[in-house]
Protein backbone atom coordinates (compact mmCIF):
# COMPACT_ATOMS: atom_id res chain seq x y z
CA UNK A 1 0.00 0.00 0.00
CA UNK A 2 1.47 3.32 -1.02
CA UNK A 3 1.12 6.66 0.70
CA UNK A 4 -1.48 7.94 -1.80
CA UNK A 5 -3.80 4.98 -1.22
CA UNK A 6 -3.49 5.37 2.52
CA UNK A 7 -4.44 9.06 2.38
CA UNK A 8 -7.45 8.41 0.12
CA UNK A 9 -8.70 5.64 2.41
CA UNK A 10 -8.37 7.80 5.50
CA UNK A 11 -10.25 10.67 3.85
CA UNK A 12 -13.08 8.38 2.81
CA UNK A 13 -13.39 6.99 6.35
CA UNK A 14 -13.46 10.51 7.80
CA UNK A 15 -16.24 11.59 5.45
CA UNK A 16 -18.30 8.53 6.35
CA UNK A 17 -17.98 9.15 10.10
CA UNK A 18 -18.80 12.82 9.69
CA UNK A 19 -21.91 12.01 7.65
CA UNK A 20 -23.13 9.51 10.24
CA UNK A 21 -22.77 12.08 13.00
CA UNK A 22 -24.62 14.65 10.94
CA UNK A 23 -27.50 12.24 10.44
CA UNK A 24 -27.73 11.69 14.19
CA UNK A 25 -27.76 15.42 15.11
CA UNK A 26 -30.68 16.69 17.32
CA UNK A 27 -32.84 19.31 15.61
CA UNK A 28 -34.25 21.90 18.07
CA UNK A 29 -37.89 22.74 17.27
CA UNK A 30 -38.96 26.34 16.91
CA UNK A 31 -40.93 27.55 19.99
CA UNK A 32 -44.67 27.90 19.60
CA UNK A 33 -45.74 31.54 19.33
CA UNK A 34 -47.08 32.85 22.67
CA UNK A 35 -50.45 34.61 22.54
CA UNK A 36 -50.31 37.26 25.22
CA UNK A 37 -53.50 38.57 26.85
CA UNK A 38 -54.90 41.38 24.75
CA UNK A 39 -56.84 44.34 26.12
CA UNK A 40 -60.47 44.53 24.97
CA UNK A 41 -61.63 48.14 25.04
CA UNK A 42 -64.92 47.59 23.20
CA UNK A 43 -66.97 47.30 26.42
CA UNK A 44 -65.02 49.68 28.64
CA UNK A 45 -62.05 49.36 30.95
CA UNK A 46 -61.03 46.11 32.62
CA UNK A 47 -61.96 43.71 29.82
CA UNK A 48 -59.47 41.39 28.13
CA UNK A 49 -59.73 38.79 25.38
CA UNK A 50 -59.77 35.17 26.44
CA UNK A 51 -56.78 33.65 24.56
CA UNK A 52 -57.79 32.02 21.33
CA UNK A 53 -61.30 33.51 21.34
CA UNK A 54 -63.15 36.72 20.55
CA UNK A 55 -64.82 36.71 23.98
CA UNK A 56 -64.01 39.60 26.30
CA UNK A 57 -63.93 38.93 30.05
CA UNK A 58 -63.89 41.23 33.05
CA UNK A 59 -63.29 39.99 36.59
CA UNK A 60 -64.01 42.36 39.46
CA UNK A 61 -65.93 42.87 42.64
CA UNK A 62 -65.48 44.42 46.05
CA UNK A 63 -64.65 43.77 49.69
CA UNK A 64 -67.03 45.60 52.02
CA UNK A 65 -67.01 46.07 55.78
CA UNK A 66 -70.14 47.49 57.48
CA UNK A 67 -70.11 48.65 61.10
CA UNK A 68 -73.78 49.08 62.01
CA UNK A 69 -75.84 49.88 65.07
CA UNK A 70 -78.89 51.63 66.44
CA UNK A 71 -82.31 50.54 67.64
CA UNK A 72 -84.04 49.33 64.50
CA UNK A 73 -85.66 45.91 64.74
CA UNK A 74 -85.61 43.88 61.57
CA UNK A 75 -86.39 46.88 59.37
CA UNK A 76 -82.95 48.11 58.36
CA UNK A 77 -79.42 46.91 58.70
CA UNK A 78 -79.06 48.16 62.26
CA UNK A 79 -78.97 45.71 65.14
CA UNK A 80 -82.13 46.30 67.18
CA UNK A 81 -80.46 44.64 70.18
CA UNK A 82 -78.34 47.46 71.64
CA UNK A 83 -75.16 46.17 70.04
CA UNK A 84 -73.32 46.21 66.75
CA UNK A 85 -74.59 44.33 63.73
CA UNK A 86 -71.40 44.14 61.70
CA UNK A 87 -71.03 42.48 58.32
CA UNK A 88 -68.15 41.66 55.99
CA UNK A 89 -68.90 40.86 52.35
CA UNK A 90 -66.80 39.77 49.41
CA UNK A 91 -68.58 40.07 46.07
CA UNK A 92 -67.07 38.40 43.01
CA UNK A 93 -68.26 39.60 39.60
CA UNK A 94 -67.63 38.09 36.19
CA UNK A 95 -68.76 39.66 32.93
CA UNK A 96 -68.20 37.84 29.61
CA UNK A 97 -69.22 39.46 26.30
CA UNK A 98 -68.84 38.86 22.59
CA UNK A 99 -70.44 40.18 19.42
CA UNK A 100 -72.81 38.04 17.33
CA UNK A 101 -75.11 38.58 14.37
CA UNK A 102 -77.97 38.97 16.91
CA UNK A 103 -76.19 41.55 19.05
CA UNK A 104 -73.96 41.41 22.12
CA UNK A 105 -73.94 38.06 23.92
CA UNK A 106 -73.32 38.53 27.63
CA UNK A 107 -73.09 36.30 30.72
CA UNK A 108 -72.98 38.14 34.05
CA UNK A 109 -72.76 36.86 37.62
CA UNK A 110 -72.32 38.48 41.04
CA UNK A 111 -71.76 36.13 43.97
CA UNK A 112 -71.78 37.32 47.60
CA UNK A 113 -69.80 35.72 50.41
CA UNK A 114 -70.95 37.14 53.76
CA UNK A 115 -69.86 37.05 57.36
CA UNK A 116 -72.31 38.71 59.71
CA UNK A 117 -72.39 39.21 63.47
CA UNK A 118 -75.28 40.64 65.49
CA UNK A 119 -77.06 40.39 68.81
CA UNK A 120 -78.35 36.95 69.72
CA UNK A 121 -81.84 38.24 70.42
CA UNK A 122 -82.53 39.41 66.88
CA UNK A 123 -84.38 36.79 64.82
CA UNK A 124 -83.28 38.19 61.47
CA UNK A 125 -79.52 38.06 62.01
CA UNK A 126 -77.06 35.51 63.33
CA UNK A 127 -73.35 34.85 63.53
CA UNK A 128 -72.62 32.95 60.35
CA UNK A 129 -70.85 32.71 57.03
CA UNK A 130 -73.05 32.52 53.97
CA UNK A 131 -73.01 32.60 50.18
CA UNK A 132 -75.71 33.92 47.87
CA UNK A 133 -76.18 34.55 44.17
CA UNK A 134 -77.19 38.18 43.68
CA UNK A 135 -77.17 38.04 39.87
CA UNK A 136 -76.64 35.27 37.33
CA UNK A 137 -78.10 35.83 33.87
CA UNK A 138 -77.53 35.62 30.12
CA UNK A 139 -78.23 38.48 27.73
CA UNK A 140 -78.43 38.52 23.93
CA UNK A 141 -79.21 41.89 22.44
CA UNK A 142 -82.04 43.20 24.60
CA UNK A 143 -83.12 39.75 25.79
CA UNK A 144 -82.27 38.58 29.34
CA UNK A 145 -82.90 35.35 31.25
CA UNK A 146 -81.74 34.31 34.71
CA UNK A 147 -81.72 35.51 38.31
CA UNK A 148 -81.56 39.24 39.06
CA UNK A 149 -83.49 42.05 40.74
CA UNK A 150 -87.10 42.60 39.78
CA UNK A 151 -87.77 44.75 36.72
CA UNK A 152 -90.21 46.73 38.88
CA UNK A 153 -87.26 47.99 40.97
CA UNK A 154 -84.52 48.25 38.33
CA UNK A 155 -86.42 49.93 35.49
CA UNK A 156 -86.87 53.04 37.65
CA UNK A 157 -83.21 52.88 38.77
CA UNK A 158 -83.85 51.58 42.31
CA UNK A 159 -84.04 54.73 44.46
CA UNK A 160 -81.02 56.79 45.67
CA UNK A 161 -77.38 56.52 46.72
CA UNK A 162 -78.06 55.89 50.41
CA UNK A 163 -77.24 52.46 51.81
CA UNK A 164 -80.52 52.11 53.72
CA UNK A 165 -82.74 52.83 50.75
CA UNK A 166 -86.11 51.17 50.80
CA UNK A 167 -86.89 51.52 54.50
CA UNK A 168 -90.24 52.45 53.06
CA UNK A 169 -90.05 49.66 50.43
CA UNK A 170 -90.27 50.63 46.75
CA UNK A 171 -90.30 47.13 45.24
CA UNK A 172 -88.94 43.58 45.39
CA UNK A 173 -85.47 42.39 44.48
CA UNK A 174 -84.21 38.87 43.67
CA UNK A 175 -86.33 36.85 41.25
CA UNK A 176 -86.11 34.54 38.25
CA UNK A 177 -86.72 36.69 35.19
CA UNK A 178 -87.21 36.60 31.42
CA UNK A 179 -87.10 40.13 30.04
CA UNK A 180 -86.68 42.15 26.89
CA UNK A 181 -85.62 45.82 26.80
CA UNK A 182 -85.66 48.04 23.73
CA UNK A 183 -83.27 51.02 23.86
CA UNK A 184 -83.71 53.64 21.17
CA UNK A 185 -81.13 56.10 19.89
CA UNK A 186 -83.28 59.09 20.97
CA UNK A 187 -83.32 58.19 24.69
CA UNK A 188 -86.56 56.20 24.61
CA UNK A 189 -86.63 52.79 26.29
CA UNK A 190 -89.36 50.21 26.74
CA UNK A 191 -89.37 46.75 28.22
CA UNK A 192 -91.38 43.83 29.51
CA UNK A 193 -90.49 41.04 31.94
CA UNK A 194 -91.98 37.77 33.14
CA UNK A 195 -91.00 36.97 36.73
CA UNK A 196 -91.49 34.20 39.26
CA UNK A 197 -91.22 36.16 42.49
CA UNK A 198 -89.34 35.02 45.57
CA UNK A 199 -90.73 33.34 48.65
CA UNK A 200 -88.12 35.11 50.79
CA UNK A 201 -89.38 38.57 49.93
CA UNK A 202 -91.15 40.36 52.78
CA UNK A 203 -94.87 40.91 52.18
CA UNK A 204 -96.88 43.07 54.54
CA UNK A 205 -100.41 41.79 54.99
CA UNK A 206 -103.17 41.18 57.51
CA UNK A 207 -103.19 37.43 56.77
CA UNK A 208 -99.89 36.98 58.63
CA UNK A 209 -99.47 36.60 62.37
CA UNK A 210 -96.65 39.13 62.76
CA UNK A 211 -95.53 42.40 61.25
CA UNK A 212 -93.58 40.52 58.61
CA UNK A 213 -94.73 37.63 56.48
CA UNK A 214 -93.05 35.74 53.69
CA UNK A 215 -94.63 35.02 50.37
CA UNK A 216 -94.83 36.23 46.82
CA UNK A 217 -94.05 33.31 44.54
CA UNK A 218 -96.06 32.44 41.44
CA UNK A 219 -98.75 29.78 41.44
CA UNK A 220 -100.17 27.54 38.70
CA UNK A 221 -97.43 28.39 36.14
CA UNK A 222 -98.82 31.93 35.73
CA UNK A 223 -95.86 34.36 35.71
CA UNK A 224 -95.92 37.84 37.13
CA UNK A 225 -95.74 40.53 34.42
CA UNK A 226 -93.86 43.84 34.51
CA UNK A 227 -93.73 46.52 31.82
CA UNK A 228 -92.10 49.93 31.64
CA UNK A 229 -91.44 53.04 29.54
CA UNK A 230 -88.73 55.67 30.05
CA UNK A 231 -87.28 58.73 28.32
CA UNK A 232 -83.77 60.07 29.02
CA UNK A 233 -82.33 63.44 27.93
CA UNK A 234 -79.67 65.85 29.11
CA UNK A 235 -82.03 67.40 31.65
CA UNK A 236 -82.75 64.05 33.33
CA UNK A 237 -85.12 61.10 32.99
CA UNK A 238 -88.78 60.20 33.36
CA UNK A 239 -90.00 56.61 33.73
CA UNK A 240 -93.12 54.57 34.42
CA UNK A 241 -93.37 50.90 35.38
CA UNK A 242 -96.27 48.59 36.26
CA UNK A 243 -96.26 45.12 37.83
CA UNK A 244 -99.05 42.52 37.82
CA UNK A 245 -99.15 39.89 40.58
CA UNK A 246 -100.92 36.99 38.84
CA UNK A 247 -101.36 35.04 42.09
CA UNK A 248 -103.22 37.85 43.89
CA UNK A 249 -104.57 39.49 40.69
CA UNK A 250 -103.30 42.87 41.89
CA UNK A 251 -101.47 45.69 40.12
CA UNK A 252 -98.80 48.15 41.30
CA UNK A 253 -97.74 51.24 39.34
CA UNK A 254 -94.70 53.43 39.97
CA UNK A 255 -93.40 56.58 38.28
CA UNK A 256 -90.15 58.49 38.69
CA UNK A 257 -88.77 61.86 37.59
CA UNK A 258 -85.04 62.70 37.74
CA UNK A 259 -83.79 66.25 37.14
CA UNK A 260 -80.15 67.26 36.69
CA UNK A 261 -79.98 70.67 38.35
CA UNK A 262 -76.31 71.17 37.54
CA UNK A 263 -73.44 68.97 36.41
CA UNK A 264 -72.84 68.06 40.06
CA UNK A 265 -76.34 68.02 41.59
CA UNK A 266 -79.52 66.06 40.84
CA UNK A 267 -82.86 65.37 42.52
CA UNK A 268 -85.57 62.76 42.05
CA UNK A 269 -89.16 62.19 43.09
CA UNK A 270 -90.94 58.85 42.86
CA UNK A 271 -94.53 57.83 43.58
CA UNK A 272 -96.37 54.50 43.58
CA UNK A 273 -99.92 53.12 43.82
CA UNK A 274 -101.19 49.65 44.74
CA UNK A 275 -104.58 48.20 43.82
CA UNK A 276 -104.54 45.92 46.89
CA UNK A 277 -104.52 48.82 49.34
CA UNK A 278 -103.97 47.91 52.97
CA UNK A 279 -104.36 44.20 52.24
CA UNK A 280 -100.90 44.51 50.68
CA UNK A 281 -101.01 41.02 49.20
CA UNK A 282 -99.08 42.14 46.14
CA UNK A 283 -95.52 41.06 45.37
CA UNK A 284 -94.70 44.41 43.75
CA UNK A 285 -96.28 46.76 46.31
CA UNK A 286 -94.38 46.19 49.53
CA UNK A 287 -95.15 49.55 51.07
CA UNK A 288 -98.15 49.98 53.40
CA UNK A 289 -101.50 51.17 52.05
CA UNK A 290 -102.63 52.48 48.69
CA UNK A 291 -99.68 54.73 47.90
CA UNK A 292 -96.11 55.75 48.73
CA UNK A 293 -93.76 58.59 47.78
CA UNK A 294 -89.98 59.01 47.83
CA UNK A 295 -87.59 61.85 47.12
CA UNK A 296 -83.87 62.30 47.19
CA UNK A 297 -80.77 64.09 46.00
CA UNK A 298 -77.14 63.50 45.06
CA UNK A 299 -74.68 66.41 45.29
CA UNK A 300 -71.03 66.06 44.36
CA UNK A 301 -69.29 68.23 46.93
CA UNK A 302 -65.83 67.93 45.38
CA UNK A 303 -63.69 65.43 43.47
CA UNK A 304 -63.75 62.99 46.39
CA UNK A 305 -67.04 63.47 48.29
CA UNK A 306 -70.71 63.01 47.31
CA UNK A 307 -73.70 63.77 49.55
CA UNK A 308 -76.74 61.47 49.20
CA UNK A 309 -80.13 61.75 50.91
CA UNK A 310 -83.54 60.06 50.66
CA UNK A 311 -86.97 60.54 52.27
CA UNK A 312 -89.81 58.00 52.12
CA UNK A 313 -93.45 58.07 53.25
CA UNK A 314 -96.42 55.76 52.65
CA UNK A 315 -100.15 55.54 53.21
CA UNK A 316 -99.51 53.62 56.44
CA UNK A 317 -97.83 56.70 57.97
CA UNK A 318 -94.36 55.11 57.82
CA UNK A 319 -91.69 57.79 57.44
CA UNK A 320 -87.94 57.44 56.90
CA UNK A 321 -84.92 59.67 56.29
CA UNK A 322 -81.41 58.50 55.38
CA UNK A 323 -78.33 60.56 54.51
CA UNK A 324 -74.64 59.87 53.91
CA UNK A 325 -71.42 61.21 52.48
CA UNK A 326 -69.48 58.83 50.22
CA UNK A 327 -65.80 59.79 50.37
CA UNK A 328 -63.21 58.35 47.97
CA UNK A 329 -60.13 58.26 50.17
CA UNK A 330 -58.01 56.93 47.30
CA UNK A 331 -59.12 55.52 43.92
CA UNK A 332 -61.01 52.29 44.55
CA UNK A 333 -61.44 52.79 48.32
CA UNK A 334 -64.60 54.54 49.58
CA UNK A 335 -65.59 55.34 53.17
CA UNK A 336 -69.29 56.11 53.72
CA UNK A 337 -70.82 57.17 57.06
CA UNK A 338 -74.64 57.14 57.07
CA UNK A 339 -77.38 57.98 59.57
CA UNK A 340 -81.01 56.92 59.26
CA UNK A 341 -84.24 57.75 61.08
CA UNK A 342 -87.45 55.72 60.92
CA UNK A 343 -90.87 56.68 62.30
CA UNK A 344 -93.30 53.79 61.76
CA UNK A 345 -97.05 53.78 61.99
CA UNK A 346 -97.70 53.14 65.68
CA UNK A 347 -100.07 50.30 64.77
CA UNK A 348 -98.26 49.31 61.59
CA UNK A 349 -99.75 46.96 59.00
CA UNK A 350 -102.76 46.15 61.16
CA UNK A 351 -100.57 44.48 63.80
CA UNK A 352 -101.59 45.18 67.39
CA UNK A 353 -98.22 46.30 68.75
CA UNK A 354 -96.50 49.61 69.34
CA UNK A 355 -93.45 50.41 67.23
CA UNK A 356 -91.29 53.27 68.48
CA UNK A 357 -89.38 55.78 66.41
CA UNK A 358 -85.85 54.53 65.87
CA UNK A 359 -82.49 55.50 64.45
CA UNK A 360 -79.42 53.79 63.14
CA UNK A 361 -75.94 54.32 61.75
CA UNK A 362 -73.75 52.55 59.22
CA UNK A 363 -70.07 53.10 58.60
CA UNK A 364 -69.01 51.37 55.38
CA UNK A 365 -65.51 50.69 54.10
CA UNK A 366 -65.43 49.38 50.53
CA UNK A 367 -62.53 48.42 48.26
CA UNK A 368 -63.80 48.02 44.71
CA UNK A 369 -61.70 46.40 42.00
Amino acid sequence: MNIKSLLLGSAAALVAVTGARAADAVVVAEPEPVEYVRVCDVYGSGFFYLPGTETCLKIGGYVRVDIRGGDFYGVTSAAGDDTYNNRVRFQLRTDARSETELGTLRAYAAINFNYQVSGSGTPFYDMNDGMSIEHAYIELGGFRIGKTDSYFSTFTDYSSGVMNDGIVPYGPFGTFQIAYTYTGANGFSAGVALEQGDQNEIVYGSDFDGPFGYGGITQDYAPYVVGGLSFTQGWGKIGLVAGYDSWQSEVAVKGRLDINITDTASVFVMGAWDSAGFDNENFYAQWAGDWAVWGGTAIKLNEKATFNAEVGYDDGSNFSVAANVAYDLVPGFTITPEVVYYAPDKNSKGVDQDLDDSWGFNLRFQRTF
